[in-house]
């Protein structure tokens, strides 16, 4: 299989929540859901957990990725990750930066391969 990038950099494809939606792993998204509940002080069920990747305009979300400042931003200019935004690195990315650095590693990753 080969990599889903999101447009902040993380790998959708090295998810749990998406390799347990592509599995149709249940009892894999409920355990996600708990994990994740616990860990960000939310309620989710595992139906939130379900994934198709972050660049999908008719599959599913994680709930997050239905909010999120940085998807609808780099959607909405039409890129194909942040690496591309003239604004790179912006405020937005730099806050997904924060809890998930190999984003950054990998958006820097795909800047040089781009030049």
């Amino acid at each position: 299989m080969s990599s889903l990038i999101a447009y902040c950099g993380l790998v959708c494809t090295d998810c749990s929540a998406y390799i347990a939606t592509q599995k149709g792993d249940i009892e894999g998204l409920k355990e996600i859901a708990a994990r994740w509940s616990k860990e960000l002080n939310l309620a989710l069920t595992w139906e939130d957990c379900l994934c198709d990747g972050c660049l999908t305009t008719t599959g599913r979300q994680i709930a997050y990725c239905r909010e999120c400042q940085v998807r609808a931003c780099a959607s909405a200019r039409g890129l194909e990750h942040c690496g591309h935004c003239p604004d790179y690195a912006c405020a937005k990315l730099e806050g997904v930066f924060g809890f998930a650095p190999e984003a950054r590693a990998k958006l820097e990753e795909l800047r040089r391969a781009a030049s």
